[in-house]
């Protein structure tokens, strides 16, 4: 049994460790500016304190490069973008998948590698970014408004990933180290990057292990109302485990009087989600007798992610053109198995009464095969690039599902057999045209632009095996300006301006025709394939200042209005469930009058209280806000070895659905993060904190509405670097033991929602404890 003194003897080590490092004198040292983006690794191995950097683009642009985020050693994407402005997540604790700029859904957000599109798993075309390992990174970009050059699907705003690239990189190094988790696990970390110069241009290679693993503890409550009575309690475990490899390459060389560049990466992710439950009667009591079900359940989770790209840039006619190929692909393949043993609380102690199984086998394969062509040229004063991209989108989608039961206790469940299958298939092809416009005069640089897209979908899905093939198709086009002006007023100030129409294309699911029975509690959903996709006008106004050398600080408030919000409605149809319903009635109704027939007394009359609802465009919302970032070493305090590193976000959202008026679902309140790092320059030393707190988040949903709370994240780290090539670090994440708590309203209808009859409420509460990773890193 693993001693529970010895977490705590890890904690006050680490604690002690920082102590120690603060009671040191610091000595102020003056740090030289670099501006070499080839010695990234290095920069961190002797210890300078790396900042938010300044972007130069026209459209609000900000900029981290990996060596803000390495001191804390993230392991994913995801790890990186909860210290930045604006991102929230509601994924489990220690997760962060979707992300959500502004708060909004991860389809509201888009995720960008080197720029370019990539597809993922959500259905609502989001993209894991914790399946990125970060050190593939060479810096994220916030790019808050979008110019008429990139797709215009980012109504919350864009993320970009940019990958390290054999020009930018120079040299090598190794990574490697290990995770401890509360639960005594271990996991290796282990990372090679290398480049130099081969045939004739520079290459660049890199791999990656990152062991994965969250185990959770959960307690749920539930009652028959929020005063009501206590119904069940569920205890649980949820332990998530796996390992992901990666690797990219990158290569480019000059040829004639343009850059070949050819890069691509891969991601393989082997993952197991584990689960067992049990449900008691009783709030407080473990024993046998209160036992109500057994519950286990193994989700077994292989996912490829790959992508491949060419781009050669070059002179032509004057100016300078850009020929770029793409594609990407994204697998997903999820191997499901529930098992649950139920007793009969009618009974004292309950007795046995039934153990059943379900096994779902998922298969998503999701493909993009892009292609751009563009061309810039001076005209006059200023400068004018146009340009087409295509885009050609293909989905498939599975889902097999097989059910058995075994009926005395003690017998085994019979083998799964006779699954159910449904399957989709969506195709979408984009052509998008741009023009924009660009210059400076005197100290205002500006940028202004057209992008028309157009979207061409198929639609092919099969709701049940035997069925015919259900066959959709919509064409659309949609105009999307853009301008952005940026006033240096001074050196170090700024202001910007930005305005733009985006769009947000529909989820996957709520476009296929086919019925999902009982989806929000008893009520079944229709998808519709003729939704609009919706659209934004966004304004984002911005101020920044430097501070120093290397400090900055900005400001920005933000305004969107949503338009052709696509929201849950009724089709007055019943549901599958009212309809079974009533011929149960009819049934019982016939057997104590035989022969009756409608029209006779006492005959069952259809009156559903469930019925099928489907999504269509309605209403409109508004998104708005104000972001607050500071970066910057405090050496106007003579503090000059002490970077400080604060943002704080504020969100707020209109929407109207059936129920009144709410915030878009599950944004948050606010993001607050902020941190220090202390370099001790004569010891060879660094040390430093990071300090993360989510606001509370609500949503609203058909017969369900949830209120999530988030404890606050800590993560310290210490260092201790030997030359210039060497470094170690020791790293403590989730210090404060985060917690998520949840509370859910539910009901089984449209008109129990609304007249408040509960059909339960539960109060679920997810925590884990903290995770201690120890790196040690080589340059060469």
């Amino acid at each position: 049994m693993r001693s529970p003194r010895r977490s705590k003897f890890r904690h006050h080590a680490l604690s002690a460790a920082l102590l120690s490092a603060l009671a040191v004198p610091t000595v102020n040292a003056q740090v030289a500016e670099t501006d070499s983006a080839t010695e990234l690794d290095r920069v961190t191995v002797t210890g300078q304190i790396a900042y938010r950097d300044r972007s130069e683009a026209t459209a609000p642009t900000l900029s981290y490069g990996l060596d803000y985020f390495q001191r804390f050693e993230p392991l994913t994407v995801g790890d990186m973008l909860k210290r930045v402005p604006s991102v929230g997540f509601v994924s489990d604790v220690l997760e962060y998948d979707g992300a959500r700029l502004r708060g909004l859904d991860p389809g509201y957000t888009q995720i960008l590698i080197n720029g370019r599109k990539v597809p993922g798993a959500g259905g609502d075309r989001s993209f894991y970014v914790d399946r990125i390992p970060a050190e593939l990174v060479e810096r994220i970009e916030i790019i808050r408004s979008p110019s008429a050059n990139r797709s215009g699907d980012a109504v919350a705003g864009a993320l970009n990933i940019v990958l390290r690239d054999a020009y930018e990189f120079d040299g090598g190094y190794l990574r490697a180290g290990a995770l401890h988790f509360d639960d005594g696990k271990i996991k290796p970390v282990f990372g090679a990057v290398g480049s130099g110069e081969v045939g004739g241009g520079r290459l660049l290679g890199g791999v990656n292990v990152q062991g994965r693993h969250n185990p959770k503890r959960k307690r749920s409550d539930r009652f028959d109302s929020p005063d009501g009575d206590f119904v069940d309690r569920e205890d649980q475990s949820d332990v998530r485990d796996g390992t992901d490899y990666s690797g990219n390459l990158s290569y480019t060389r000059d040829i004639g009087t343009g850059r070949l560049s050819l890069d691509g990466f891969y991601v393989h992710t082997d993952r197991t989600e584990t689960e067992n439950s049990r449900e008691y009667n009783d709030p407080a009591s473990r024993d046998r007798a209160r036992l109500l079900s057994l519950n286990e359940q193994k989700v077994d989770i292989k996912q490829d992610n790959a992508s491949l790209n060419a781009r050669y840039v070059f002179d032509m006619a004057g100016g300078r053109s850009e020929i770029d190929l793409g594609y990407a692909r994204f697998e997903d393949r999820r191997h499901d198995t529930e098992q649950e043993v139920g007793y009969d609380d009618e009974d004292s102690p309950p007795s046995f009464d039934g153990f059943e199984g379900t096994r779902i086998l998922g298969d998503t394969r999701d493909s993009e095969f892009s292609l751009k062509l563009a061309h810039s040229r001076a005209l006059g004063a200023a400068k004018v690039e146009f340009g087409i991209d295509g885009l050609d989108k293909r989905r498939t989608s599975a889902l097999r599902t097989s059910e058995v039961e075994a009926d005395d206790e003690g017998e085994p469940l019979p083998p799964y057999a006779d699954f159910a299958r449904q399957a989709s298939r969506i195709e979408e092809r984009r052509l998008d045209p741009y023009l924009m416009f660009s210059g400076k005069r005197g100290r205002v640089d500006w940028e202004t632009g057209l992008r028309y897209e157009t979207t061409r979908s198929k639609i092919r899905s099969i709701a049940e095996e035997g069925e015919d093939a259900l066959r959709n198709e919509k064409d659309y086009g949609l105009l999307l300006p853009s301008a952005h002006l940026r006033f240096n007023l001074t050196e170090h100030d700024r202001l910007s301006a930005s305005i733009a129409r985006t769009v947000r294309r529909p989820d996957f699911n709520q476009l296929l025709p086919m019925t999902l029975e009982e989806e929000y509690g008893d009520n079944d959903f229709l998808g519709n394939p003729e939704l609009r996709p919706e659209t934004a006008w966004g304004l984002d106004l911005g101020y920044e200042h430097r501070l120093g050398q290397r400090g900055v600080v900005g400001l920005n408030l933000f305004y969107r209005k949503v338009r052709d919000l696509i929201e849950i409605v009724g089709t007055g149809r019943p549901s599958a469930t009212a309809l079974d319903d009533h011929e149960d009635a009819i049934e019982e109704f016939l057997d104590e009058h035989p022969g009756a027939g409608p029209g006779a007394p006492g005959y069952p009359v259809l009156d559903p209280d469930s019925f099928v609802f489907t999504a269509a465009n309605v209403g409109d919302g508004r998104v708005y806000g104000a972001e607050f970032d500071l970066s910057t070493p405090l050496t106007a305090l003579g503090l000059a070895d002490t970077g400080v590193f604060l943002n704080y976000s504020w969100l707020d959202s209109e929407v109207d659905d059936d129920f009144g008026q709410r915030r878009f679902n599950n944004q948050p309140r606010s993001v607050l993060n902020v941190g220090f790092i202390q370099d001790l320059p004569t010891l060879g030393m660094s040390f430093g904190a990071s300090y993360r707190r989510q606001g509370d988040a609500y949503s609203r949903v058909l017969g369900e509405e949830v209120t999530t709370h988030y404890g606050a994240d800590l993560e310290a780290f210490v260092e201790k670097r030997f030359g210039s090539r060497v470094a170690v670090r020791l790293t403590g994440s989730n210090l404060l033991n985060a917690s998520k708590d949840e509370n859910f309203n539910k009901f089984n209808t449209l008109g129990e929602q609304l007249d408040r009859q509960f059909d339960e409420y539960e109060r679920e509460r997810e925590k884990a404890g903290p995770v201690y990773q120890l790196v040690v890193r080589y340059a060469f």
